[in-house]
C-alpha cells in the first residue's frame, strides 16, 4: 500500500470555505446568486477528480488469467484517455496513455489496465512520475518480461497561462525489461502505439 491511499484530514466545510476564499480573492462575491452553490460543487468535483488518493491501482492487477493458450506476444492497450492535474498549478493535464506488456504466464483483463491509468492519473503530480508509476505497478504485480508506457498530454498550465502555447503536448515514456533492452521488442511496442 502506498502513502497515497488515505482519508482526507480536511472536512467538506473547510474545503468549501477555501473555495469561497478563492472566489473572493479572484474579485467576485461568493454570496452572488450564481456562485452560492459553487463552493459545494467545486469540493464535490475535486473529490471525484482526485479519486486516485482513495485507491491503490496495483490492486486492479491482482486478478489475472493464467490460461493464455501459449500467447507470448505484446499486449498493448492504446488511447486510454485520462485527466490528471499538475502539482505545480493544479490545472488539468488531459491526454492519452498507451500501455503494453509482454506476459510471462498470465494476463490481466484489459479494463484493469485502464483502471490503473485512471487510478494514478487522478492525483496531483508531474507527467513523468505518472508514467513511471504506471509502468512500475504493472512490472511489480504482473512480473511480465517487459512493460512499456507512453503518455501524450496537453498541460493547461502551458496552454492557458504562462507561456500560453495552445496545442503543445508533452510525451513521456517508461520502458522496462525486454521492452527497453531488446531493440526488436522496443521497436514493435513503439510501432504499435504510434501506428
Amino acid at each position: 500500500m502506498t502513502d497515497h491511499a488515505h482519508k482526507p484530514s480536511v472536512s467538506q466545510a473547510e474545503a468549501e470555505a477555501a473555495v469561497r476564499t478563492l472566489i473572493q480573492w479572484a474579485g467576485d462575491n461568493p454570496d452572488r446568486e450564481g456562485l452560492l452553490e459553487t463552493p459545494k460543487r467545486v469540493a464535490k468535483s475535486y473529490r471525484e477528480l482526485f479519486q486516485g488518493y482513495e485507491v491503490e491501482p496495483r490492486e486492479y492487477l491482482e486478478k489475472t488469467f493464467e490460461e493464455v493458450g501459449g500467447y507470448d506476444e505484446l499486449v498493448v492497450l492504446k488511447n486510454i484517455r485520462f485527466v490528471s492535474f499538475c502539482e505545480h498549478h493544479m490545472l488539468p493535464v488531459v491526454g492519452v496513455a498507451h500501455v503494453g506488456y509482454l506476459p510471462t504466464d498470465r494476463v490481466v483483463g484489459i479494463s484493469k489496465l485502464a483502471r490503473v491509468v485512471r487510478g494514478f492519473a487522478r492525483r496531483l503530480q508531474i507527467q513523468e512520475k505518472m508514467t513511471s508509476d504506471i509502468a512500475g505497478a504493472i512490472q511489480e504485480v504482473l512480473r511480465p518480461h517487459g512493460v512499456g508506457v507512453v503518455i501524450e498530454a496537453e498541460h493547461s498550465c502551458m496552454t492557458m497561462r504562462g507561456v500560453d502555447v495552445p496545442g503543445a503536448s508533452l510525451s513521456t515514456s517508461c520502458l522496462l525489461g525486454v521492452v527497453r533492452e531488446d531493440p526488436r521488442t522496443r521497436e514493435e511496442f513503439l510501432r504499435l502505439v504510434r501506428g
